[in-house]
């Protein structure tokens, strides 16, 4: 990751904080976004902290401009950015959650790539790597909300995927189950911990797909699960 520039949104989160460290120890420039994020919290000088809510486009074309000036250039998209509700039925969903997950899961990564494609493409071999669920394979219920926009993501990045061949660039969804973050083990405090998926595997993936041996390797979307099943 030498001499990359890599923009990850939710950087600080259960999984963006892995994602985000280990790019930092492959040696790339790293972009992180979140809501609330410091500079302090990666106490690294390659890291560049911007707090930003990406459900709205203005923030996400200022930012992404603001990294492009800073670092001259943008590599590879990891777009980490989501949220989970569910426990309600389709008929039971108010619209308050419905465009909660619509914003969160759909809207914001709509946003994000459209701002970062154009100096992706000026990169040759761009990346994106986008985090969607292992629920989009199918459908749950309970999770209407959640899983319809988590689908509609997988389609949009492999969509982006074939619109941007010629130029190099790679787009890829990855669909975890259940990861053991602090968050999934304080909303299912009596669930079986050991059979999640460590979020440490998915950043790795992330990596490896963001480098030059996953080249050949675009508009997949690729699960990957604990042993809960």
């Amino acid at each position: 990751m030498k001499n990359k520039v890599v923009l990850i949104t939710g950087a600080k989160g259960g999984l963006g904080t892995h994602v985000t460290e280990r790019f930092l120890a492959a040696g790339a420039s790293v972009a992180g976004v979140s809501l609330h994020i410091a500079q302090s919290d990666y106490p690294d000088p390659t890291f560049a902290a911007f707090p930003a809510d990406f459900s709205q486009s203005t923030s996400v074309n200022s930012v992404v401009q603001a990294v492009v000036k800073r670092f001259g250039k943008l590599d590879i998209l990891v777009h980490v950015l989501g949220g989970f509700a569910g426990g309600k039925s389709v008929a039971e969903t108010d619209d308050a959650t419905w465009r909660q997950m619509q914003d969160m899961n759909l809207t914001a990564a709509f946003y994000t790539l459209r701002a970062t494609l154009p100096y992706l493409r000026k990169s040759g071999s761009g990346r994106v790597i986008a985090i969607g669920s292992l629920t989009a394979e199918e459908p749950h219920s309970g999770l209407g909300a959640y899983v319809t926009f988590k689908s509609a993501l997988s389609v949009l990045v492999r969509t982006v995927a074939l619109e941007n061949r010629d130029s190099g660039v790679t787009a890829n969804v990855i669909l975890p189950g259940t990861m053991d973050t602090p968050a999934n083990r304080k909303m299912m405090s009596s669930a079986d911990f050991s059979k999640w998926l460590p979020p440490g595997d998915v950043a790795s993936l992330v990596l490896w797909l963001a480098g030059e041996a996953a080249g050949h390797i675009t508009g997949a979307a690729i699960p990957i699960a604990g042993t809960e099943s």
